[in-house]
């Protein structure tokens, strides 16, 4: 597939990305390349192909959620710096209001 430099210039303007003429030509021919690539991906896969993720079958490895005694809520807090209505109390960041 032949792209023309306007053709770039196109998708430069729909993917609000400013570029120079001389820019756009430089892509036009990398762009040709990956068009083609996928061209040629897409011709591989035919219909008894079923579409994948992952090249073999994955299931969930995670175990199941399970309720559990764990610390409280004092002994969680108990080595931390600075506490605040029972949280850790960290640095404000980013100019957020407190």
């Amino acid at each position: 597939m032949a792209l023309s430099v306007d053709d770039v210039a196109q998708l430069a303007r729909l993917a609000r990305i400013e570029l120079t003429p001389d820019e756009c030509a430089a892509l036009a021919p990398e762009l040709e390349v990956i068009l083609d690539s996928v061209a040629q991906v897409s011709g591989v896969a035919g219909e008894d192909v079923a579409p994948t993720s992952h090249p073999v079958p994955i299931t969930n490895v995670f175990r199941t959620d399970e309720v559990r005694p764990s610390l409280s809520l004092e002994a969680a807090l108990a080595g931390a710096p600075a506490v605040e209505q029972d949280r850790f109390r960290v640095p404000q960041i980013l100019g957020e209001d407190a």
